[in-house]
């Protein structure tokens, strides 16, 4: 008698992975890499993305990450490429002020958070941005309205003194549930709030289809940066359909986590190149039920 296969089915979610921002960037780093060929040292000021494995692998290219601080240390005419999450405008007049050439590796949509954080404020509203304080992105949103107010989620907004009128933006890789929140209970506090829905669709669509599938899914693998709010926040809504594990590379999977399911659910972070999710849905695919 033929033995059954015990390998479970391994579907990746019907939107995954690398965005278009974080192409952009990977690309603009590829082009710079070949038009300076070792002539000058190339950095980029923070991770360009928050994929270690892709850091690590710019760092064997001699791609090196520095700081903010170590901008005026580095040799004149180096070439720093700005972070697909954004900076502050003073950390690029700064830059160029050391002779360093900057390449702007800036995702679009985030440049769009800019941009209409700076409108609001010119306009007089008290401006919030919906998101994490400390992480990159709202720190270089907040370059463009010093005095907004960064909140996480609507308890956030406890004790808040509330002006009559409020701008709102949002972190492109927050979930729709919490400024939807965040919104009803600002609309309960002042009299006008002026939206700009700045959620990235990528964002949107990725945590959808997770959904979607961590809904069917025995079990769900949500591959990316543990350093990545986007990969995150997917693994925290697989997490309320199905046993869900966070894993940076296919080198972390651990064959437990696949007894006795049928179905294995993949999804990726918006950071997250197709490469590495081919090679997570191989070693899934390698590994016998072990039950």
């Amino acid at each position: 008698m033929a033995l059954r296969d015990t390998r479970p089915a391994v579907e990746v979610a019907e939107q995954a992975g690398a965005c278009f921002g974080v192409e952009r960037a990977l690309a603009l780093v590829d082009r710079v890499l070949a038009e300076h060929d070792g002539s000058t040292g190339v950095h980029t000021l923070g991770p360009l993305i928050h994929n270690p494995a892709v850091v690590d692998g710019l760092a064997e290219q001699g791609v090196s990450v520095v700081g903010e601080r170590d901008l005026g240390s580095l040799p004149g005419g180096d070439l720093v490429v700005l972070r697909t999450h954004g900076v502050v405008p003073s950390v690029v007049d700064e830059a160029r002020a050391a002779g360093l050439e900057v390449a702007d590796a800036t995702c679009p949509y985030v440049k769009k958070v800019h941009h209409a954080a700076r409108r609001l404020a010119d306009e007089g509203y008290q401006v919030v941005v919906v998101g994490e304080q400390g992480h990159p992105e709202v720190e270089g949103i907040l370059g463009h309205a010093p005095s907004a107010w960064v909140i996480g989620c609507a308890e956030d907004l406890d004790g808040r003194d509330v002006p009559k009128r409020v701008g709102v933006v949002v972190q492109t890789t927050q979930s729709k549930a919490n400024l939807d929140a965040v919104i009803a209970r600002l609309s309960s506090l002042a009299e006008e709030v002026r939206l700009f829905n700045t959620i990235c669709e990528a964002t949107s669509e990725r945590q959808a289809a997770a959904a979607a599938l961590a809904r069917r899914a025995d079990v769900m693998v949500v591959l990316g940066g543990r350093n990545s709010a986007n990969t995150t926040r997917l693994a925290q809504i697989c997490s309320t359909f199905a046993p869900t594990h966070h894993i940076e590379g296919a080198d972390e999977l651990d064959p437990a986590w696949l007894a006795g399911a049928a179905l294995v659910g993949v999804t990726a972070g918006a950071s997250t190149p197709a490469s590495q999710i081919a090679d997570l849905v191989a070693a899934i695919e390698s590994v016998a039920d072990p039950s």
